[in-house]
């Protein structure tokens, strides 16, 4: 027989039985005790250490620790740390900082080693670890190799690793440490037999590590997890209990699909994506006007993740949805992501307020569809990646046709696109057109009477409009002739009936977006970013590391060739990207952590392979969003339990390596509309104008103009999902700022997930709290017995609120509140029972997902 590493090894007893695995067909495999024999009868050389990465390792230590002196900004002594050139050339005190091949050699080796205060380098700050240390000393052993960075190159056609051989190295390594048969446990051999890919990149990697996965969460917990990932809602209980009773193989695949197809998946997910592009439905500043129909742009990302638009499109719509071949309203509607940035109606300088709004349009875009901070590059190159000046002006030269926001005379016109049915703008045409006549005829009539009038009667009639028919209602008619005066009353009734024919039109639709283009000028690079100093000019360019050049274009074409571009399935980032966003949403973190920065500053992938097999997986299923959710839920991975194992902590504390499911805290949106949906409250309505919820005295007061701009909407409205909340830039819902809703001014990559004070006191104190408590407590009287007692309130709040039976334990702690407060407070049953329903709303069970 074979062992699995080496020659051929021939057993002269035989072994005992050892545990099996399975392979991915199900058939056992008794591969196992071989690889225990063969560990102990040969000997092993030791794994050749892994390579020292200069991208993922190298370039984020140096560039952290040494080039604020020895960077592209500075190079002290004349050597510069950032690329090849600099690092080995002589310095001007005749050392060289790297020499390749020999650290004994390199001067950078002995001066973050020094024992003197004046020699160690860094000067600042704290010196370099151990590891740091031996890990620079590897690399310039190994030749100082200055790699491309890894988001730069292209994207790699990779195969998932074989479970089988990642078990067998598992095998191996546990046979030379311990004297023990080696152990594979029940969950790896479930893992390699599922066979799913996810799984096994990240078995892969954890086994080497010496980690194994945690077991599968309980059924109870992925109902809830997986719900509250694809629709932002908690499960029902129904919910909760046709899903454990279904025994069918497939019974949680089946659950997948239907939350995929669920309304409110579109609702979830689209909230992620108006969090990148900075959504927001006002200009901010001073006056922080509303910007009109915004909200159609909101229900156009939610119907599009809905719809399963293919993410390609989707980009495409948004960045030259009026230059496609085929426009619609809907890519009309999805311009507005031109108009969704702050605009400062009365700028000091006209001029950088225009270069201010291209700059946050160059780093919104940057950042969202190609994970890039190319906006570093406004002022000077970046610091760190090789993308110059020009790259960023190159860039800001595609949109060198979004005309500026506004909404003074007829600049409106820039902002809204007509939509309208073409028969129903017709009629509007007729009717504009008899009017326009009519009041010519009037306004002759009108200027044959003020003739007649006294010189100050005539100059009052130029004045203001209000002004001028004040004067003419009063002293117009004697001035007329008897046929004047008929026609001119036959004029008046006949508008009166235009007006009263256009009210009975349904109104024209229009919708937030680019209305109307700028002429298109010539780009040219500013001198460290004045707009008030040109220099070179500069014409649209792809960034230079893509080593692309961009086709000759007519200037109405360019916006069309750049989003052609971003969504080419050969772009090294969109894909990468947008496969990591997925992930990071239902992980927690992406496997990149910094999920707009792919760059050198940006957190190197985790799992670059598995990032690479996403990507591609998203592009060849047709850049399918729900394709790649269904890949994602249905791996081991994603079913994991949450818990802390101790051994698997201590390798890895940060859980990079995924060997758990990280719990998380509710989003903001979903704190409130699970409330609202455990209360029973919940309007499920989808789509529509946005609404606006109560807000206290005191926080209208903080705005320049108290209580302007926030309407008041019915209770109904005030009951549907967050998403739907008018966003005022400076009036945040405070119940959302206090569990870290975004700030809208800016992209936003990841929300912060704190835990303080605020979100105690609005969970605890707030009006909105205790009036969603009553309603629980409510909802739940009216399911039980009118005889019902304490005990079946406690039960039935808690099983209503975390969807699983009480504990014997909770009754009795629920029911003893409830007492105290009505023995001891003097509160009335009814009010006992809100307050303990507002309890139940605070555990951290509601509060987080595991």
């Amino acid at each position: 027989m074979n062992a699995i590493c080496g020659p051929t090894l021939m057993l002269t007893k035989p072994m005992p039985a050892q545990p099996r695995i399975l392979d991915k067909a199900g058939s056992a495999k008794p591969f196992l005790r071989f690889a225990f024999a063969a560990a102990c009868c040969f000997s092993f050389s030791p794994e050749a250490r892994a390579e020292v990465d200069y991208a993922t390792e190298i370039k984020p230590l140096l560039a952290k620790r040494c080039y604020s002196c020895h960077g592209p900004d500075q190079a002290e002594s004349g050597l510069g740390l950032h690329n090849a050139e600099t690092s080995i050339i002589e310095g001007d005190s005749g050392e060289r900082l790297i020499v390749p091949g020999d650290p004994n050699a390199s001067h950078l080796l002995e001066r973050i080693v020094a024992n003197e205060d004046y020699e160690l380098m860094p000067p600042e700050g704290e010196p370099l670890g151990e590891a740091e240390v031996e890990l620079i000393r590897r690399w310039i052993e190994e030749g100082a190799t200055f790699t491309k960075h890894w988001a730069y190159e292209p994207v790699q056609n990779v195969t998932p690793p074989d479970m089988s051989v990642a078990i067998q190295k598992h095998i191996v390594a546990q046979a030379k440490s311990n004297d023990e048969p080696p152990k594979i446990s029940p969950v790896v051999q479930d893992w390699e037999k599922s066979g799913h890919p996810v799984d096994a990149f990240l078995l892969d990697s954890l086994l080497a590590s010496g980690l194994t996965p945690n077991a599968p969460a309980d059924r109870r917990t992925l109902i809830r997890r997986v719900t509250l990932d694809l629709t932002g809602l908690p499960p029902t209980p129904e919910e909760v209990a046709d899903f454990l009773r279904d025994t069918a193989p497939d019974a949680f695949e089946n659950l997948i699909e239907r939350l995929l197809q669920s309304p409110h998946y579109g609702e979830r997910w689209g909230r992620h994506w108006l969090d990148l592009v900075r959504y927001a439905e006002t200009n901010s500043f001073e006056r922080d006007n509303p910007k009109p129909n915004a909200w159609k742009y909101r229900d156009y990302v939610i119907r599009s993740f809905n719809e399963d638009k293919p993410y390609d499109q989707f980009v495409r719509e948004q960045l030259a949805g009026d230059l496609l071949d085929d426009v619609t309203t809907e890519s009309l509607t999805a311009t507005g992501y031109y108009r969704l940035g702050i605009w400062d109606d009365e700028p000091a300088d006209p001029l950088q307020a225009r270069y201010d709004e291209l700059d946050d349009l160059v780093a919104v875009t940057g950042q969202t569809f190609l994970g890039l901070t190319i906006n570093c590059a406004r002022c000077h190159d970046h610091k760190i990646d090789p993308i110059p000046q020009t790259d960023y002006y190159g860039m800001l030269a595609f949109f060198a046709d979004v005309s500026r926001y506004g909404t003074r005379g007829d600049q409106t016109s820039n902002n809204q696109i007509d939509v309208s049915d073409p028969a129903l703008n017709e009629a509007y045409a007729k009717l504009d057109a008899e009017q326009r006549k009519l009041e010519e005829e009037a306004t002759q009539i009108e200027q044959d009477g003020i003739t007649k009038m006294s010189a100050p009667d005539q100059r009052a009639t130029e004045g203001p409009k209000r002004q001028r028919e004040r004067i003419l209602k009063k002293k117009l008619r004697p001035l007329l002739s008897k046929e004047q005066r008929k026609r001119y009353d036959e004029i008046k009734a006949a508008l009166k009936l235009v007006t009263e024919k256009r009210n009975d039109l349904p109104d024209r639709e229009q919708v937030l977006g680019l209305g109307k283009l700028r002429p298109i000028e010539e780009t040219f690079l500013l001198f460290r970013g004045n707009p008030h100093s040109p220099t070179d000019p500069v014409t649209p360019r792809f960034p230079e590391i893509f080593k692309e050049t961009a086709p000759e274009m007519t200037p109405d074409e360019r916006r069309r060739v750049f989003a052609d571009w971003v969504t080419s399935s050969d772009n090294r980032l969109s894909s990468r990207v947008m496969a990591n966003r997925v992930w990071q949403h239902h992980f927690g973190r992406g496997i990149v952590r910094s999920p707009n920065n792919f760059g050198g500053l940006g957190v190197p992938p985790t799992h670059p392979e598995l990032l690479d097999y996403l990507a591609n997986r998203l592009v060849d299923g047709g850049w399918k969003l729900k394709d790649l959710h269904r890949l994602i839920c249905t791996s081991k991975a994603y079913q994991m339990s949450s818990e802390i194992n101790e051994s698997s902590s201590s390798i890895d504390p940060g859980n990079d390596l995924f060997w758990r499911f990280d719990s998380r805290r509710l989003s903001a949106e979903e704190v409130r509309d699970s409330i609202l949906a455990v209360n029973e409250s919940l309007n499920r309505e989808s789509y529509g104008p946005s609404f606006y919820p109560s807000l206290s005295a005191e926080v209208l007061a903080g705005q320049s103009k108290p209580g302007q701009g926030w309407g008041d909407s019915s209770e109904a409205e005030r009951n549907r999902r967050s998403v739907y909340i008018h966003v005022k830039r400076s009036l945040l819902t405070p119940l959302l700022s206090a569990f870290d809703f975004p700030e809208p001014d800016t992209t936003c990559e990841a929300r912060f997930a704190t835990l303080q004070p605020g979100q105690a006191m609005s969970l605890l104190n707030s009006d909105f709290i205790h009036e969603e408590a009553d309603k629980l407590a409510k909802s739940v009287r009216s399911r039980l017995a009118a005889d019902s007692d304490s005990k079946a309130f406690v039960a039935a709040v808690i099983e209503q609120v975390l969807m699983r039976p009480a504990l014997e334990i909770e009754i009795k702690e629920g029911v003893d509140l409830i007492d105290e407060l009505i023995a001891k407070y003097e509160v009335g049953p009814e009010r006992a029972n809100a307050l303990y329903a507002l309890s139940v709303l605070n555990w951290n069970e509601f509060v987080f997902v595991f």
